[in-house]
């Protein structure tokens, strides 16, 4: 049987990280992987989720099964800090995966078993695994352009193009918000076209918002998701905690659906549960109950939104500082787009020679597209990214 396999592609970030790692140079930049590092280059657990653990550590009494769909108390946790009082607690059905990527995959599998023949819009670019997981599970797809190559803004009348020819019963994909890899976003009054073309169309949005409090805050970030969950009848919802919590290993995610006909919401927790328990059977609990734990004490959620901030307003400082290191080499505003996106990412615009050229002289670690981690730099590896940048002629 074995010999039958085929080998797979090899993932592109996994495979940054291994050179990296055997890269001997002491001053090279890791700007590849997409976690968040503070200036000692450390992804550092967050005090308010240090806190909960050892409360948690002094209070917790089993290690018994949750439910299918994990802790309730996560599901209204996380479904109040995503979409705050946009729709009622009731049109909501919820279930808790493994990490965002689980919510992604278990979204896919919902639409899949809705309609077997569903058709998913990405946009182009997208975070890789979106392709991959469809890929693997038979699931047709259509890019529809996103990225301005030369302004590194969004495309958004070639967008809207795009999309008019979706189909009604369609998923439209959308990132919630700090699109990965770009950081370009959409804006309040670009949402709403979406909205109305959707619509129009009789398409389902699905939102994966894996940063929320990454960008401009964590109400401004979710201001597309809440315009959407508001005015569409159906949206499906994948949120990640990996980020905006620091428990990447924790894999903690959660998946939403929001019908406005409140009728279905009893068959679509079924139908999560029923997932769950075909993929993995109980989701994991640590990482939720402690995300749980968090918003729901006062105090630790006050020291978690401070920390955020802290978090948010590092990034922005790296990229203003990034933009302005740029301006001066270069004498040229073109590289303003970098303070202007947000989130950890932003896609610089370099061709794949040239990435590898950053690499090789320079010892800079970035994906092959050039989508670059702002949180992998500090303020003493800004200028030495500069320099690198203005050397290769970006």
């Amino acid at each position: 049987m074995f010999e039958n396999l085929k080998e797979q592609p090899a993932d592109k970030i996994l495979e940054l990280m291994q050179l990296y790692k055997e890269d001997p140079r002491s001053d090279k930049i890791d700007l590849g992987v997409g976690v968040y590092k503070d200036a000692s280059g450390n992804t550092p657990i967050m005090r308010a989720i240090k806190a909960a653990e050892k409360q948690l550590w002094e209070d917790e009494t089993t290690k018994s099964y949750t439910g299918l769909a994990g802790d309730p108390g996560f599901a209204d946790a996380m479904v109040k800090l995503v979409l705050g009082d946009t729709v009622p607690r009731e049109a909501v059905a919820a279930a808790a995966t493994p990490g965002g990527t689980g919510a992604v995959r278990q979204a896919f599998d919902l639409a899949k078993m809705a309609n077997p023949d569903v058709r998913v819009w990405v946009s182009d670019p997208t975070w890789p695994n979106h392709l991959s997981i469809l890929k693997h599970m038979g699931i047709p797809f259509t890019p529809y352009r996103y990225f301005d190559s030369e302004t590194r803004g969004v495309d958004f009348v070639h967008m809207i193009a795009d999309l008019t020819a979706v189909m009604p019963g369609d998923i439209v994909l959308l990132h919630g918000c700090c699109h990965n890899p770009t950081g370009a976003n959409l804006t309040q009054a670009q949402w709403k076209a979406v909205i109305e073309l959707l619509l129009e169309k009789e398409a389902v949005p699905m939102i994966d918002i894996a940063y929320q409090g990454f960008g401009d805050g964590l109400d401004a970030d979710a201001f597309g998701v809440r315009l959407v969950a508001e005015k569409m009848p159906e949206v499906i919802i994948a949120a990640s905690c990996s980020k905006n919590f620091g428990i990447y290993r924790e894999r903690t995610g959660l998946l939403m659906t929001v019908s406005k006909n409140t009728s279905r919401t009893k068959l679509n927790q079924q139908s999560l549960a029923y997932l769950n328990r075909q993929n993995f059977s109980f989701p994991p609990d640590h990482g939720a109950r402690l995300v749980t734990m968090v918003l729901n004490d006062a105090e630790l959620r006050a020291d978690w939104a401070a920390e955020l901030e802290e978090v948010r307003n590092s990034m922005l400082g790296l990229r203003e500082q990034l933009a302005g290191e740029l301006r001066q080499l270069t004498n040229s505003d073109k590289f303003d787009f970098i303070a202007q996106h947000r989130g950890m990412f932003s896609r610089l615009g370099a061709t794949p020679e040239q990435v590898a050229q950053l690499r090789k002289d320079h010892g800079i670690y970035m994906v092959g597209d050039s989508r670059l981690n702002i949180a992998g730099l500090n303020k003493t590896s800004v200028p030495v990214l500069a320099q690198a940048i203005a050397k290769v002629g970006i």
